[in-house]
């Protein structure tokens, strides 16, 4: 029974094994959650934060935090980051520590490529004598189940102050959450490949338009495909949506406090069965670079 009730929170969360690679609708604003190449790219130390609450209303629904540092190192052709998460999901939890690594090189005036990786691990664990059951003398909830999995990524991430394209693997290894196989076999985290691009286009003197998009791709899972547009006005205000294909749409805010502290808001609506039971999904991202030489200030950073 305990590996029935694994294997369903693990789909439960819209993305078999999501927990471990959590996905976020303000990816586009931190793509160092996905892709180790990305580090250093803002020219500063540079923090950020999302909180996602998913399916509000859902008992047991996912709860996910990420905090990420990067910054530039050794005259701008290292990137060096950090990345922690944490994922909840009913009484299960996974919690991740990765370190992140990037060299890059410059190949046009203003355009550079990058390749990164990514080592760390995930430590899950599924408190399963939490659940409250009819039958309290089921021994097969009276047993915790944790484990510890290191794990390493790569990617690639070419820039320009106005477009970017990247390919990553934030995951290479499927390791076993559990001990023992399911009923189809062992439960493992399965490897995600992420394709993902952006630009950034002038439509008036204080307009801008920023269009993105994510491709993910999971063995035996449904290819997923994320599209979104913000307008920027006065390179202070973006309003915008996104559309993840047979999953939710939903709406995407963000504002420049100054030309270092940006916060972000997303509202998501479900578009699969599970919008009966739910009010939807809320975000909340903070980002903060590091600049001290007004000088070196490219207002604003647009990824």
């Amino acid at each position: 029974m305990k590996k029935i009730y694994a294997v369903i929170l693990l789909l439960i969360a819209g993305n078999t094994y999501a927990q471990q690679d959590p996905q976020f609708t303000q990816f586009r604003e931190n793509l160092l959650i996905i892709n180790p190449a990305y580090a250093g790219s803002r020219g500063a130390l540079t923090l950020a934060m999302i909180h996602r609450s998913q399916w509000v209303g859902v008992e047991g629904a996912p709860t996910t935090q990420t905090l990420t540092a990067h910054s530039p190192f050794y005259n701008n052709k290292l990137g060096i980051g950090l990345t922690l998460f944490h994922d909840k999901i009913g009484v299960s939890r996974t919690t991740g520590l990765f370190s992140d690594v990037a060299g890059r090189i410059k190949v046009g005036e203003a355009s550079y490529l990058s390749a990164g990786l990514k080592l760390g691990f995930n430590f899950f664990q599924s408190n399963l004598s939490e659940l409250q059951l009819d039958n309290s003398n089921d021994n097969s909830f009276l047993e915790n189940v944790s484990s510890l999995q290191p794990n390493v990524g790569f990617g690639l991430y070419y820039y320009t102050p106005g477009f970017y394209v990247g390919l990553s693997v934030p995951r290479i290894l499927q390791l076993k959450l559990f001990e023992e196989e399911s009923i189809d076999g062992p439960v493992l985290q399965k490897r995600h490949f992420y394709a993902m691009s952006g630009a950034v286009f002038s439509l008036s003197s204080n307009i801008k338009f920023r269009p993105s998009a994510l491709v993910k791709v999971v063995e035996a899972v449904p290819l997923s495909v994320d599209v979104a547009g913000s307008f920027i006005f006065n390179d202070k205000f973006w309003v915008g949506g996104y559309y993840r294909l047979s999953e939710s749409t939903g709406l995407i805010l963000n504002y420049n406090f100054t030309p270092q502290l940006r916060m972000g808001y997303s509202y998501d609506y479900t578009l699969t069965d599970l919008q009966t039971y739910n009010s939807g999904s809320h975000e909340i991202s903070l980002i903060y670079d590091f600049i001290y030489n007004a000088k070196k200030i490219r207002s604003p950073r647009y990824f």
